[in-house]
């Protein structure tokens, strides 16, 4: 009996090699390469995203650019606001939208909670994978869900849900999960990166070719390394990300593609037990219970999108007992707060080389603009000198290699974030001439590292 053929691909990027190993070629991530069967020869598999009734768009012609029809764009309401925000003001009509995150995060309980409003002027189909009719209503009916014009499909078979598609016509399609879908036409697992791509064309095929918007749910781990969102990005109109621990309350709804709107917008929630609430102020949420006279500690304004946001950055540097100090940090970039450990030593001459740092943003935000050096900056040399950071003072700057500070973008905005959230005064750069402070917010310039250590500890 001749030995089963079999392949190997990398399940972030989907790229295939002949034999395993640890890191992907095209890509460069590390141990995403699995195995699978290979197709049998002479056998080309037809697929379902290929049917002509799918999507409705059939063979289309080429046609002049001049004969196009251009409208302005459908949008509808979801029903929350914080949605409709990282979305650009509503869902699109024909898109297709990936909602990915790890398992248990609340990806499934936004999408159940959002028929409510839906369901009011549209026809919303609910399909599971993962979950039983019977499930999924007494889900709803904990979330306060109505049933008019709700219908639920327990059903993994991709053909089965097109004809469900065709034949009931929703203005909603909402997919949970896309790695349970499978398409009998291909002999691949489901979950597989052949079966993840397959059926997502063909939802695509049905929200362009019929107008249905469609909702489609993707699990990732931390890394986002399995099949599912990372390989289908390309393909989607948006993706949504859900962050936060499964430990903690909040939630972060942030968008990474919208060909509708801005990307890096976010939105936050709370879980409870009724289900997930919308945080209109999330600024004031990340300040709750900050103290103002401890050291180690500074706030800082962040640029999420459109949204300005403050963020608390906290600090805490100690000797250390080890031949190599420790290194920790949570919600910045690790390399990032290398360098700055290093100009701040050099330039700002503290020796905090010797010293184990530790850095973390408090509420579980992820800030990746270099708008926050100042702020980390100050929190580590406050926490070195263990002299508190005055309450009422905010700092926003990106810090140079030679410990010069640099203007950031959309100065404006932070500064009426910073006044609006009762900071009477704020560290900037020098260079930020444009720069206007609102009423009652004191603007302190400074041009260096040296001159904010001394303006503020």
């Amino acid at each position: 009996m001749a030995k089963a053929k079999s392949v190997f691909y990398c399940t972030d990027c989907g790229n295939e090699v002949l034999r395993w190993q640890g890191q992907c070629p095209a890509c460069g991530a590390w141990n995403t390469i699995v195995e699978r069967p290979a197709e049998p020869k002479g056998k080309t598999p037809k697929s379902t995203s290929g049917r002509r009734d799918s999507g409705g768009l059939g063979f289309a012609r080429p046609r002049p650019i001049t004969e196009v029809e251009t409208t302005d764009e459908l949008r509808f309401e979801t029903g929350m606001s914080e949605l409709d925000r990282v979305l650009g003001g509503g869902a699109v009509k024909g898109s297709l939208v990936l909602v990915g995150g790890a398992p248990g995060i609340g990806k499934s309980t936004l999408m159940l909670q959002i028929c409510d409003n839906l369901c009011r002027f549209a026809n919303v189909l609910y399909v599971s994978g993962e979950e039983s009719e019977r499930q999924i209503k007494l889900r709803a009916e904990r979330l306060h869900v109505r049933g008019d014009g709700l219908y639920l499909m327990a059903e993994t078979n991709l053909e089965n849900i097109l004809d469900a598609v065709g034949e009931l016509k929703p203005d909603v399609l909402i997919v949970d999960s896309i790695q349970t879908l499978y398409n009998g036409d291909l002999t691949t697992s489901p979950g597989s990166v052949g079966q993840v791509k397959d059926c997502t064309l063909a939802l695509m095929n049905a929200a362009k070719g019929q107008g249905v918007t469609v909702f489609v749910i993707g699990h990732v781990n931390k890394e986002g390394s399995i099949a599912g969102p990372k390989v289908l990005e390309h393909m989607v109109d948006c993706v949504l990300y859900f962050e936060g621990e499964q430990q903690t309350t909040y939630r972060i709804l942030r968008v990474a593609k919208n060909r509708f709107g801005a990307t890096n917008e976010i939105g936050v929630f709370e879980m409870a037990d009724s289900g997930l609430s919308e945080v209109p102020n999330p600024s004031e949420m990340l300040l709750e219970g900050r103290p103002t006279d401890t050291p180690g500690t500074c706030v800082t304004c962040a640029m999420e999108g459109v949204r300005p946001v403050l963020a608390e950055v906290q600090a805490l540097l100690t000797p250390t007992s080890f031949n190599m100090p420790r290194r920790m940090v949570s919600g910045v970039d690790f390399n990032r707060t290398m360098l700055l450990l290093a100009v701040l030593e050099k330039r700002g001459g503290l020796m905090v080389n010797s010293c184990d740092a530790y850095v973390n943003v408090v509420g579980g935000l992820e800030l990746e603009e270099p708008a926050v050096d100042l702020a980390m900056v100050i929190a580590l040399a406050s926490s070195f000198r263990d002299k508190p950071v005055p309450g009422d003072l905010a700092a926003v700057g990106e810090v140079g290699l030679t410990g010069e500070l640099r203007a950031v973008s959309a100065l404006n905005q932070r500064l009426s974030e910073v006044h609006r959230l009762g900071f009477t005064k704020c560290l900037v750069p020098s260079r930020s001439v444009k720069a206007s402070a609102p009423d009652g917010l004191q603007l302190i310039k400074v041009r260096n590292i040296r001159e904010a250590l001394a303006a503020v500890l």
